[in-house]
């Protein structure tokens, strides 16, 4: 989607007038809907209602319940309370609600205000009504006019004021296909909004962009995988060849999108896209993203405030549409994967057997998936969750890190930093429900459901395998939930020794006679004084 800004000038008042009254009236109607469409109202009860009271005709009517809608549901994306949007700006209702300000200074908010709350109308393109039906943009050999249509076939005409300063601005495009529309009379849809801003009437004129119909740059010469992470904030990049195999890695900050403006982040943003996109046509690969369509961005006293602060300034599918669109324009096919399991698989099975960050491993596994590749579990993992041994050493592991979690709970005082520590207590429940389960015996019991399955006990099967690796490996071997340090899984991994990794990560007490073979038997690690550990040496395969 292009957005082109132009200014409206008039050949009289009389003219401007009636379309600031026209923009006053579809305003209020804009606001009037948005609060009606929150309390439940439904678009076919509203719309007869609203050409009565706003004097408007049905078309400008459903523009606004249009625009209405679509803002409460960019508020739910963005995690926001729909019901505390303020029309005109809350940055500027703040500044007003200070009795401090007077005179000019006062004045001059109040006016921006009012313009901002006022001073809007919007009418969206339709290809079968010539572009657009309410707005619309006339061509002629010496001007060009946009039709407004301020009521009953009673039009008004504005003058299109736009100055091209450069070779390739896309002003010079777009009305270049008005005029081949108007000669073939094969029209394309354009939305206008006016806006009325520092006492000038400005259009904003919105349309689809011409791509080209088949990519020139294909998957078959290889991809470059994108993950987009919230902590550390950045985007990892993976190039992957045609056989599937590591070609080369990348990571891209997105720190200086913190605390900066809307318009800031935006203009930022395409310049990272701009450079994924010179990065694909240089190494002539095309891309892969996951499809994502929703993201939690967390509550208020959520125990995270700065991970809040991350996620709710980052605007991951803006950045993902900027790089869909720049790369449609160039000709590169982009392919979205299904995200289920990409970041576990990444960080299990080619972080610690290329060295790699987890993130850029996750990459890796969105861009092996849009070549076609399937991720088997390894064989060695696959034992180690059948190994009833190992399973009760991770159970007793969490359990330990369960007592700790209950510990520091205990001890908190702070409400907003006891919710971390709930939610931390009921995730190691539920993985140490995972373990027990895998290691108990399936009880025998004819099926009674409808599907036929087994009623007592719990298989392998029941649970997702990756998953399930995640829960057995992370906090008994490596020691959180999302480590950074995957090294440790490397032996694990290629030959399936995990007492080897066990006897480096476990203190020994030597004094007591207590080996890993005898707490093995004993089926726990106890806790013992710092003076009583001693660290046996790595062994040598």
């Amino acid at each position: 989607m292009i957005t082109l800004q132009c200014k409206l000038t008039f050949e009289n008042e009389k003219d401007k007038q009636r379309l600031l009254e026209l923009m006053k009236q579809f305003s209020s109607c804009y606001r009037y809907v948005y609060n009606r469409l929150l309390d439940g109202h439904k678009r076919k009860d509203l719309k007869k209602h609203l050409q009565k009271v706003f004097n408007l005709n049905s078309r400008y009517c459903d523009d606004a319940i249009l625009k209405a809608q679509s803002l409460i549901n960019s508020c739910k994306e963005r995690g926001q309370n729909p019901r505390k949007v303020i029309f005109g700006g809350r940055r500027l209702f703040e500044k007003l609600s200070k009795r401090h300000l007077n005179g000019e200074q006062r004045q001059k908010l109040k006016q921006e205000w009012e313009e901002r709350r006022r001073g809007y109308l919007y009418s969206r393109g339709d290809k079968s009504k010539k572009g657009n039906l309410n707005t619309r943009i006339i061509l002629d050999k010496e001007s060009l006019t946009l039709r407004i249509n301020t009521g009953e076939r009673d039009w008004i005409q504005a003058n299109i004021k736009r100055t091209v300063n450069r070779e390739n601005d896309k002003w010079t495009g777009f009305i270049a296909r008005l005029l081949e529309a108007e000669k073939t009379g094969e029209y394309f849809p354009y939305s206008i909004e006016a806006r009325l801003i520092n006492s000038q009437i400005y259009a904003f004129i919105s349309f689809e962009e011409e791509l080209p119909v088949e990519s020139i740059i294909t998957k078959e010469e290889g991809i470059i995988g994108i993950d987009i992470n919230a902590r550390p904030f950045h985007l990892a990049l993976s190039t992957v060849k045609p056989d599937g195999n590591l070609q080369a890695i990348n990571r891209i900050s997105l720190h200086k999108l913190i605390n900066k403006t809307k318009n800031q982040r935006e203009y930022l943003i395409w310049q990272i896209a701009h450079q994924i996109v010179e990065t694909a046509i240089v190494q002539n690969k095309a891309i892969a993203i996951e499809k994502l369509d929703t993201i939690p961005k967390g509550n208020k006293g959520d125990g995270s405030k700065k991970l809040r602060k991350i996620k709710q300034q980052w605007i991951y599918r803006g950045i993902l549409k900027k790089i869909k669109a720049l790369a449609k324009r160039e000709g590169i096919e982009i392919i979205e994967v299904n995200p289920a399991y990409t970041s576990v698989i990444g960080m299990l099975k080619y972080a610690p057997q290329y060295s790699l960050d987890k993130d850029i491993a996750g990459a890796f596994v969105i861009a092996r998936r849009a070549l076609g590749f399937k991720e088997e579990l390894p064989k060695h993992y696959e034992s180690l969750i059948s190994d009833k041994e190992y399973l009760q050493y991770a159970t007793n592991k969490i359990e330990e890190e369960k007592q700790k979690t209950k510990e520091r709970l205990n001890t908190e005082k702070n409400q907003y930093k006891k919710n971390p520590l709930k939610r931390r207590l009921k995730e190691l429940n539920r993985q140490i429900k995972i373990l027990q389960n895998l290691n108990s015996e399936p009880q025998t019991q004819q099926p009674v459901n409808q599907r036929k399955e087994q009623v007592r006990g719990y298989s392998r099967s029941s649970y997702k395998l990756w998953q399930v690796v995640k829960v057995a490996l992370t906090i008994p071997v490596l020691g959180k939930s999302v480590p950074r340090d995957l090294s440790p899984l490397k032996p694990i991994l290629v030959s399936g020794e995990w007492d080897r990794v066990v006897e480096r990560l476990v203190p020994v007490a030597w004094d007591r006679g207590y080996g890993v073979d005898k707490y093995r038997q004993l089926g726990t690690y106890p806790h013992l004084k710092k003076a009583e550990y001693k660290y046996p040496s790595p062994k040598c395969s």
